[in-house]
């Protein structure tokens, strides 16, 4: 492409650089060294002359004009050189060649940009920019995905409310080393992380002056903490039974040693002690499992209807023993909500087992289900409903049925079969769906688990 200049700026650009010339000549005229006829003579071949030399260099440089204009534009075309003037030509050309190495330096520079954020959006661990102000200039989406969208811009203590973390970005950014800290973030299920701030020396050309990763540690927590739970409650949950079993052996090697009637007898409760066992030691580990994954919501879409129906067959018979009913209430358009089939399975299965062992005999187990008036974050949610008919359970207690082991009436609850980790496996169950556990029971009517969980 190349750039026409208009004839009129041609003439008056010669005009400019004709002057000089002309001032020379009408000073020889004054002074009388110069006819006048001769010089008026000159005036116009040097104006021609200047007008025949200027035309191919004011296009030649209008050209260089052009280059220069494509090159600020960014991704415009460059023009091609068509003068046939050498100066500009040669000029013009120099321009076109350090505009193509630029924006081949620039496409080099943004593909190594692209690719460092590719690394970066698929680094599973939180990380964020920060400059000297303390302001998240970029976040990679695992950041997001944690504190939260539309970071950028944003004061880092808006974004992690943890004032060790903002202790140690400070001190970074006022010229320390690397830091590390732990933080705990609050929310329905406790994160606990690992932060590390650490330097940019010197600052990146946008102004981040350090970077803050964050590392998940809640699986770790957690398995320490569960194995805490589990020495400190099993010991204390198994310790009666095996003392049971220790003195029942005992006896049957000693003076029950030819007491066929004694040792029938004392087999028949030692079987109950070690299956009491085996159930509390199935229901550990349960709670453990679920514990450890407690942090992930669960992704699949689930047909509440057909969990509940396959619940409340398998458990038909065990209703029928103490003659009562399993009632389902559930409309054809549920829709589906997000959860794992097996955990929501085990939370109904310990909540329909519970009405039943609870509920008065002859009487009916109710399970209803609908659209709930609770929201669950920003969405909707669905609930279900299972409600006895049995003696009902204190206020006081209410609040406290879902922690490990605790039990209303101790006694009952052993007399049949219970470890005292049912509810507590519904409550982690629930809270892994990022749902709601509700509970409301009165003395005398029987009581009610209504579960909220968010819809698909």
């Amino acid at each position: 492409m190349t750039r026409r200049v208009p004839l009129s700026r041609i003439l008056l650009g010669s005009l400019a650089l004709w002057l000089p010339t002309a001032l020379v000549l009408i000073l020889l005229v004054v002074l009388g060294d110069l006819p006048l006829r001769a010089a008026a003579a000159a005036a116009l071949a040097a104006y021609a002359g200047i007008a025949l030399v200027a035309g191919p260099l004011f296009s030649g440089l209008a050209q260089v004009k052009a280059a220069v204009d494509a090159l600020a534009g960014g991704d415009a075309p460059l023009p091609e050189v068509d003068t046939i003037s050498p100066t500009a030509r040669e000029l013009a050309r120099a321009v076109v060649r350090l505009g193509r190495a630029l924006r081949e330096t620039a496409a080099g520079g943004a593909a190594a940009r692209a690719g460092a954020e590719a690394v970066l959006a698929a680094l599973p661990d939180p990380l964020l920019l920060i400059d000297r102000e303390r302001r998240i200039l970029s976040a990679n989406p695992a950041t997001s995905a944690l504190l939260g969208a539309h970071l950028q811009g944003r004061d880092l203590a808006g974004a992690v409310r943890a004032p060790a973390v903002l202790a140690a970005a400070d001190a970074v950014l006022r010229g320390g080393g690397p830091r590390i800290v732990d933080v705990d973030l609050p929310g329905p299920v406790e994160r606990h992380l690992s932060a590390q701030v650490t330097p940019l020396d010197p600052p990146t050309a946008d102004g981040a002056a350090a970077v803050l990763t964050l590392t998940d540690l809640t699986s770790l927590k957690r398995s320490e903490r569960m194995r805490q739970d589990f020495i400190a409650n099993a010991s204390h949950e198994l310790r009666t039974p095996l003392a049971t079993l220790a003195g029942f052996i005992e006896t049957l090697r000693g003076p029950a040693r030819d007491d066929n009637q004694a040792r029938e007898r004392f087999l028949s409760i030692m079987a109950d002690q070690a299956g009491r066992m085996t159930r509390l030691v199935d229901d550990l580990l349960s709670l453990s499992r679920i514990e450890l994954n407690e942090h992930l919501a669960p992704k699949e879409h689930i047909d509440l209807p057909r969990v509940l129906a396959a619940v409340a067959d398998s458990l038909e018979q065990r209703a029928a023993g103490r003659g009562m009913r399993i009632m389902l209430a559930l409309p054809d358009d549920l829709p589906a909500v997000l959860g794992d089939q097996d955990e929501l399975t085990q939370v109904f299965q310990n909540l329909i087992d519970n009405a039943i062992k609870y509920g008065r005999a002859g009487t009916v187990v109710a399970v209803s289900a609908g659209l709930s008036q609770r929201r669950l974050g920003a969405g909707a949610a669905l609930q279900v409903a299972i409600g006895d008919e049995g003696d009902g359970i204190l206020a006081e207690h209410l609040s406290r049925l879902t922690e490990r082991f605790y039990r209303v009436d101790p006694a009952r609850s052993r007399e049949l079969g219970g470890t005292g980790l049912g509810l507590a496996i519904v409550k982690h169950i629930v809270n892994h769906h990022r749902g709601h556990l509700e509970i409301t029971s009165e003395l005398g009517q029987g009581s009610v688990f209504t579960v909220h969980l968010p819809l698909a």
